[in-house]
């Protein structure tokens, strides 16, 4: 290298002085903060909370049924009231005419399918009407036959089924509901071949059972 500072090449280099000179300027200098760039970054997804989950699992899903109820058993109406004796002085003043017998059904003859439908719907009938006392005739009928076909074939026989018959209609439970009870009539409305049957008091007349 040349005292002048210039290389073989052509090129100028610097010389010792040129470096202390340059060293002692520099000293001083502060070097500048280079401030670091700022990338974009996509916004961070926000944290699902733990309690919100159910939720949104099943916001698509139907909500549940109400559980149907059976709606409450309607209340059962009171047994009917047994049978009571029928009061024979009382049975004796309808014998007699000192009572009337306000209305009457005439049975024998007839079919006990039959029979028994015309009585229910007679004394029915008479309670709703507010009748009292009256006469059912079942005909006295002969001995008790041993099957239904001798029942079906003879009307005397018959007759006598309806007289056996009628006592257990009479008891059934709805019939138990209008009727107080009944006894064999006296000679002058059929004797053993009729009933008097008490009514029991409907609210049309407002005064009791019996």
């Amino acid at each position: 290298m040349s005292r002048s500072g210039k290389s073989g090449d052509g090129r100028r280099t610097v010389t010792p002085d040129e470096a202390a000179l340059w060293n002692h300027a520099t000293r001083a200098l502060v070097p500048v903060k280079v401030k670091p760039r700022i990338t974009e970054t996509a916004p961070a997804a926000p944290v699902k909370s733990p309690q919100s989950e159910p939720a949104t699992r099943t916001a698509g899903k139907n909500p549940p049924k109400a559980t149907l109820r059976p709606p409450p058993a309607a209340p059962r109406p009171p047994p009917s009231p047994p049978l009571a004796d029928f009061d024979r002085r009382q049975a004796r003043r309808i014998s007699s005419g000192k009572v009337e017998i306000e209305a009457r059904i005439d049975l024998h003859g007839m079919r006990q399918s039959d029979a028994h439908v015309r009585l229910r719907a007679f004394l029915l009938d008479a309670h709703a009407r507010g009748l009292k006392t009256v006469l059912v005739i079942t005909g006295k009928g002969g001995e008790q036959p041993k099957d239904d076909y001798m029942v079906e074939a003879f009307g005397q026989q018959r007759r006598g089924v309806l007289r056996r018959n009628v006592p257990i209609w009479l008891d059934e439970p709805e019939l138990r509901a209008v009727v107080v009870g009944y006894t064999p009539a006296g000679v002058r409305h059929g004797g053993e071949g009729a009933l008097y049957v008490q009514l029991r008091r409907s609210a049309r007349r407002g005064d009791g059972d019996v």
